[in-house]
């Protein structure tokens, strides 16, 4: 295969979008007329590094071609696919790379032992696996026996752990060692609910096969779908095939009452069988909505402890809702649960810790991945606009920034009171549709929601008065919601067409998707989405701000960079110790 590839390379485009480097980066001319498919093909087994005007860096990595080989890419399918895209020869080092690294996936497999019904066999594809791995610290933790035949014996509640580490040393576990039924539960559809003409759409019932046929007997592995894109009623789909009970793990409260009323709402299920574990409620079903804080809560000594909800019932599925957000608590408690089926759900398998290893190790592997422009050509996902404006700080801030460290300086800059003069104009620009000003600092929140006349929610607004607020919003009575970082995931809101981003988690990309994807539910005239975000110009925020947005650029947005201080007048005067005692 190896020859055939280089024979093939040298027929090579000399005007191909693409310049691939030894390293395995990838330069994609952002310019070229087949920027597009590139970028497309592209994202099946590389991974965006940087975003600059003129060409976008990818990178190879070994996790990214796991997935695609798990997702059915072969070493010949990629060489093959790069070949055109390649202004010059593809290095043959990089070939020789590409094959060896995704012929890892599949080289160690993991079945159910055919003696020891408490033992797992790990086979090993050839002598050079067996050597490669026999000196790995992680396999003498596991209490592994190395037997005949290219075969080890593994204790079966190692099995996560074991598949953790091999993962991290560079050998990915191929587990085909299937899973328990857990306790039956039988659900349907509701009837007004069919009744209504309801089906799932075909690309989600294209991501419930991919979860349920994946990999040996199916039943691990994150599915990757835009926001607005139904992933509750895609968890529900998975339900319905396995017909058993179900612990779904999510970020927030908000989110809680959202998978309960989705419940109630579009399945047979009854009210008094749905259990809620937050820190309002502690009641424990067969079906079961927790929050992360819930596992990863832990109280005084003399306190009583929450219950392991893992192991409080014979549980036949866990979703991981908002999978790129697993707190590392958890994840060692999935570690021990690899004999329960699996689903993540997720609008970017991004993770600014650097896990995203884990994810693959311990949920599953990529099975479904519909990009964000695809659903929007179908219409399923409004259009947005995306539009950075660029605010000047005033001048009476500027000594205080200047002698400020490095994160006082992205936070002075994030705070900056002039973006409040520009959030005053934006709302004049759309008056009458439904906007949300979501930010990073709630000091900055609480004086943009005094100045502009609008509600505010925050980490410490109750649940009732939250709920009250969203449904405010959601019936129109509220036109404009400002809203911290509680809202970044998970929050329905279905009439949002404006997005205002005044501050950010630093150069977080799944934040920054997850805001888009507040706004993008398709709306009821076809109207297009507008998503706005205020940086300061000249400062770190706007180094953070080029980082931020490099995942939706790879989805295919573009970002349009406007003058913020012509929205206000770059005459307007601050006083800095009246807007916040900042100097």
């Amino acid at each position: 295969m190896h020859s055939d590839s280089m024979n093939t390379n040298k027929t090579a485009s000399q005007t191909g979008p693409c310049i691939v480097q030894r390293n395995r980066t990838i330069l994609l001319e952002v310019g070229h007329p087949d920027f597009e498919k590139a970028q497309s093909t592209l994202s099946h087994y590389c991974e965006l590094v940087k975003s600059p005007a003129s060409f976008h860096t990818y990178q190879i990595t070994p996790l990214s071609l796991w997935n695609a080989a798990a997702a059915g890419w072969c070493p010949a399918a990629v060489i093959s696919s790069l070949v055109p895209l390649s202004r010059w020869e593809v290095p043959s080092a990089v070939q020789g790379e590409i094959q060896e690294l995704m012929s890892r996936f599949g080289k160690l497999r993991l079945t159910c032992h055919p003696q020891k019904t408490s033992w797992l066999l790990l086979s090993l594809e050839d002598i050079q696996t067996e050597e490669a791995i026999s000196a790995l610290p992680c396999l003498k933790e596991a209490g592994a026996v190395f037997a005949a035949g290219l075969s080890v014996e593994i204790p079966s509640h190692r099995r996560g752990m074991l598949k953790q580490e091999l993962t991290r040393a560079g050998y990915p576990v191929l587990d085909l060692a299937g899973y328990e039924d857990g306790q039956h539960l039988g659900l349907e559809w509701s009837p007004s609910c069919t009744g209504e003409g309801f089906q799932l759409r075909e690309y989600q019932r294209a991501a419930v096969s991919a979860f349920m046929n994946g990999g040996g007997t199916g039943g691990s592995g994150v599915l990757v779908l835009p926001c607005g894109a139904g992933k509750t009623v895609i968890g529900l789909g998975a339900m319905m095939e396995l017909q058993c009970e179900t612990l779904i793990l999510t970020s927030s409260s908000t989110s809680v009452a959202q998978w309960i009323n989705e419940l109630v709402t579009r399945t047979t299920l009854q009210q008094e069988e749905i259990g809620e574990y937050t820190g309002q409620r502690k009641k424990v079903g067969p079906v079961t909505v927790a929050t992360y804080h819930m596992l990863t809560h832990r109280k005084g000594a003399e306190a009583p402890q929450p219950v392991n909800l893992f192991s409080e019932r014979s549980w036949g599925l866990i979703i991981y809702d908002e999978v790129h957000l697993l707190p590392a608590p958890v994840f060692r408690a999935a570690a021990d649960i690899q004999a329960t089926r699996r689903l993540g759900l997720t609008a970017t398998l991004i993770r600014e810790d650097g896990r995203e290893q884990d994810v693959f190790s311990l949920i599953g592997p990529k099975r479904y991945v519909m990009p964000w422009k695809r659903l929007e050509e179908k219409g399923w996902i409004a259009s947005a606009d995306c539009v950075e404006l660029k605010v000047s700080l005033p001048d009476s801030l500027k000594p205080a920034y200047y002698r400020a460290g490095k994160r006082e300086q992205y936070r002075l800059a994030s705070e900056n009171p002039a973006k409040t003069a520009a959030a005053k104009r934006l709302l004049s620009r759309h008056a009458g549709e439904q906007m949300l000003i979501i930010g990073q600092y709630v000091k900055q929140l609480q004086s943009m929601a005094e100045a502009l006349n609008v509600p505010l929610i925050t980490g410490s607004t109750n649940r009732a008065e939250r709920e009250r607020l969203y449904d405010a919003f959601r019936e129109g009575s509220i036109p404009v919601l400002a809203v911290s970082k509680v809202a970044n995931f998970a929050v329905d809101l279905p009439d949002a067409s404006v997005a205002l981003e005044v501050s950010g988690s630093y150069g977080s990309r799944q934040e920054e998707a997850q805001r888009l994807g507040r706004i993008l539910r398709p709306k009821k005239n076809g109207a297009r989405a507008s998503f706005y975000h205020l940086v300061t110009k000249d400062s770190r925020e706007e180094e953070f701000a080029i980082r931020r947005r490099m995942f939706l650029i790879e989805q295919g947005y573009e970002y349009v960079t406007q003058n913020g201080d012509a929205l206000c007048g770059a005459d307007v005067q601050w006083n800095a110790r009246e807007e916040g005692g900042l100097i």
